[in-house]
């Protein structure tokens, strides 16, 4: 499979969204608590699954390329008022969901969830396990900072009911490491997942990071053979995207040590190329898992699916933001919580949603949804898979971006058929510039988004 080319990139090589959600989250707008309770009333009524995610946003120290919500303490003494937060906010959204939802689906994310004690991590599950219905087989997953677990932490995510985890490496060249502020050994990331696998966790995650400063094609060769060495079940290889502007931490990188735009092109072409002849399937985007992980059945078999985790297994579930900043996914809505913590705490304290804005779709924001998930998770297309779900005229509707993907076409990116949209191999990478020709909010955007490789 041929997925590199180049030219094609160096063109099609723009800024533009990530597409864990249509409409993206820089058009959220007001959204009140009663909006919120109303769309919660139309998920009731439908029964659909429920997957929960919690933000923990503490890291004990910061990554200079880190563009997360995030609180940087060394003060473990910070995570209780926290937890009781979120606790007041758990009893507040289980009381509008109907207790015969299951939820199929958990995600503790960051910052670094393992800032929590292993005591704090099992209350907090233990808190959604009785505020909630859980599957008795569920996909219960966290990201963590493998320079801080030990067997005792494993132990105790194993007891909070985690099955998975998301282990950040980025890179394993010590030069990197130390320019980005980021210092973990191999031996350390390999005895935690080791540990991992020992205890029972059925799914491995390492993220991977290239453009970072004094990453070069052979420097990041050793790192990719040492991740290839651990054989994790998904890998993400995400593109660094330097916004000084918007993310203060990346204002302690030293420019001049960024590779060159061909240096790092060159080193994401050979880590597909590594990656590919290492048994890995390209789910999309930047995202690889091997053969017989559920991701890459759940493409196989036309069930993927893409929310504000990446990609998913789980395309029926409403999402329940809790924490800081999270986002939700509920009936026709995306909402979006308070990103100041102190303005978190006091909602609470006042017994409300720290909700502060959100979105209720639209028809068209519904059908363009819909032809952006088929596209970024699957590639393709049926224009009458469209028709029959909505009720349009597939090729009147979007006359305008048929039009506009003819370039495209000629380029090679994608075959536009009679009846249908085939993205090809060339095209798979820039996926993200054909999901835009369908993006009714772009043209008036002003949001900075990262380039699409």
């Amino acid at each position: 499979m041929s997925l590199f080319e180049s030219a094609l990139i160096k063109k099609y090589d723009h800024s533009g969204p990530r597409y864990t959600s249509y409409p993206t989250a820089n058009n959220f707008a007001e959204f009140s608590i009663t909006d919120y309770q109303a769309q919660v009333e139309i998920s009731n009524q439908n029964k659909r699954t429920i997957s929960l995610y919690c933000h923990i946003p503490f890291c004990d120290t910061v990554c200079y390329y880190c563009g997360c919500n995030k609180v940087v303490t060394k003060d473990k003494n910070k995570a209780e008022p926290y937890l009781q937060r979120l606790f007041q906010e758990i009893d507040l959204q289980a009381e509008l969901f109907d207790q015969d939802r299951t939820v199929e689906q958990m995600h503790f994310g960051g910052g670094t969830p393992t800032f929590l004690s292993n005591e704090q991590i099992i209350r907090l599950s233990e808190k959604l396990q009785d505020a909630f219905s859980f599957a008795d087989q569920g996909e219960y997953s966290i990201e963590i900072d493998p320079r801080g677990v030990d067997e005792d932490t494993i132990k105790a995510l194993a007891k909070a009911r985690f099955n998975r985890i998301s282990l950040g490496v980025q890179d394993f060249d010590i030069d990197v490491q130390k320019a980005v502020n980021r210092v973990q050994s191999f031996e350390q990331t390999k005895a935690v997942i080791d540990l991992s696998r020992a205890h029972g966790f059925e799914s491995i995650s390492i993220d991977l990071i290239y453009g970072l400063p004094k990453q070069s094609v052979l420097s990041f060769k050793a790192t990719l053979e040492k991740v290839a060495e651990l054989r994790p079940d998904r890998i993400s290889l995400f593109n660094y995207a330097h916004l000084p502007e918007l993310f203060k931490p990346q204002r302690r990188i030293n420019v001049d040590e960024l590779p060159s735009a061909d240096e790092k092109l060159a080193i994401f072409k050979f880590s597909m190329d590594f990656l590919l002849d290492q048994g890995y399937v390209y789910i999309g985007m930047d995202h690889f898992a091997l053969p017989d992980d559920p991701l890459a059945i759940a493409q196989q078999q036309g069930e993927l699916y893409r929310n504000f985790q990446g990609y998913s297994t789980h395309a029926q579930c409403d999402i329940v933001g809790l924490g800081l900043s999270s986002i939700g996914q509920v009936g026709d809505s995306f909402s979006q919580n308070e990103k100041d913590i102190l303005r978190y705490y006091a909602a609470l304290d006042e017994g409300k949603l720290p909700i502060i804005k959100g979105q209720v779709i639209n028809e068209d924001d519904k059908i363009r949804r819909a032809v952006i998930m088929d596209l970024i998770c699957h590639f393709q297309l049926d224009f009458a898979s469209i028709e029959w779900g909505f009720g349009i005229q597939f090729k009147s509707y979007f006359a305008d971006e048929l039009s506009r993907l003819s370039d495209m076409h000629a380029d090679g990116l994608l075959q536009l058929n009679e009846d249908s949209i085939q993205v090809l191999d060339k095209g798979k990478l820039l996926i993200r510039n054909i999901c835009m020709v369908f993006d009714a909010y772009l043209a008036t955007s002003k949001t900075q988004f990262s380039k699409t490789i």
